[in-house]
């Protein structure tokens, strides 16, 4: 499998950039059920910001499972850095980290998250340690 271009999309309003990493998204369609106005893969651009309030916006991003989807707030206050960090394992599916991690690659690359972040579990991820959704494709149970 080719791998997919690093290719990193930005959004813009008055209050936010909302960022987009297509590199790391597992399609989840979490971002396009909870705010199909702003999120809509069938159109171009598919991250139309003016179909919400920018509050809804970054609360929808928020719940994106694999980082794909971030926002900056143009007027960015200093993010709390004291947020307690939480584990989850999906069901069949890859690890849950929410909070404040910071994570180094195989090529000792270190990269800051602070929200949720999807981690590979079924060791079949094109871009680990990150999940690209190919637990779906090998059937992992876990």
């Amino acid at each position: 499998m080719e791998e997919q271009k690093k290719i990193t999309k930005h959004y813009k309003n008055d209050d936010i950039t909302v960022v987009w990493q297509p590199h790391i998204c597992i399609h989840s369609a979490i971002c396009f059920r909870g705010l199909s106005k702003v999120f809509n893969p069938q159109k171009r651009p598919w991250i139309t910001l003016e179909g919400a309030e920018s509050e809804a916006i970054m609360k929808q991003i928020d719940e994106c499972p694999s980082g794909a989807l971030s926002y900056i707030k143009h007027a960015e206050e200093p993010q709390n850095l004291e947020v307690e960090t939480i584990v989850e394992p999906l069901q069949n599916g890859p690890l849950l980290v929410y909070g404040n991690i910071s994570i180094k690659d195989a090529d000792g690359n270190l990269t800051k998250k602070f929200k949720t972040t999807a981690l590979c579990r079924c060791g079949a991820s094109n871009n680990k340690p990150y999940c690209d959704g190919s637990h779906v494709k090998v059937g992992f149970e876990g």
